[in-house]
């Protein structure tokens, strides 16, 4: 027997939506919600055996969108997605309506404003000398989702670090294994990583749904299939 089982997209579509509807929500500094078993077990162990090696960035200067490096990042691209199964369901699940419509009522995005978007996800590979300055994210992106798919005994200490308006940290999330934070962009959700040791690797995902005219055709996972609510 294949060792891990690739789930089906409807199955991933249908557990992220149920934990997406029970996420915790948080308002201060600025909303976002906290999820909990966010994908499906054996998805989550098909990512990590990934044959996928940690870009070579020794230190990114607090900012992940540089050009030298953005051709050193792994966005699950079309081609990822014929070479291996699982993601395929991951990128599968995620562009299914029904995950669309969640994020539509529990984040309180308008549908018209999902409708027509694209698909976007990067897998994240931080090691030891990357960091991110606090920033709020791009216009461009109708939400931003981190799901962590850290391991080791450091990796609680490896979540985001939130900042108020004023950039002051305020809060740090937890980054154990499968669980997920999600806000939607606004001039106030500043977030980022403050500069700490990294023993191991710092694995992500990162899942957006961006705007029709995203620049970088290249980083979509399905450049040719908007979202949908419809279905």
């Amino acid at each position: 027997m294949p060792f891990p089982i690739v789930p089906p997209p409807d199955e991933v579509a249908a557990h992220f939506s149920k934990a997406l509807k029970g996420s915790k929500r948080l308002d201060q500094p600025y909303t976002r919600w906290l999820l909990e078993n966010t994908l499906p077990e054996d998805l989550c162990v098909g990512i990590l055996m990934l044959p996928i090696k940690p870009p070579d960035i020794c230190d990114c200067g607090g900012v992940r969108d540089l050009e030298e490096n953005n051709r050193k990042r792994t966005f699950l691209t079309p081609k990822l997605q014929e070479d291996f199964p699982m993601v395929k369901a991951l990128v599968e699940g995620f562009q299914n309506p029904l995950v669309a419509r969640q994020f539509s009522e529990t984040c309180q995005i308008a549908p018209e404003r999902l409708e027509g978007g694209f698909l976007r996800i990067e897998y994240m590979q931080d090691t030891d000398g990357q960091w991110l300055e606090p920033h709020p994210d791009i216009t461009a992106k109708l939400f931003s989702m981190v799901i962590y798919l850290c391991t080791g005994p450091e990796a609680k200490n490896w979540g985001t670090d939130i900042y108020d308006a004023n950039k002051k940290w305020v809060d740090r999330g937890s980054a154990e294994i499968n669980h997920a934070v999600i806000f939607v962009r606004s001039d106030v959700t500043f977030h980022g990583f403050e500069k700490r040791p990294i023993i191991g690797v710092r694995r992500m995902l990162e899942i957006n749904y961006v705007i029709p005219d995203w620049r970088d055709r290249w980083q979509l996972s399905l450049p040719d299939r908007p979202v949908t609510l419809k279905g």
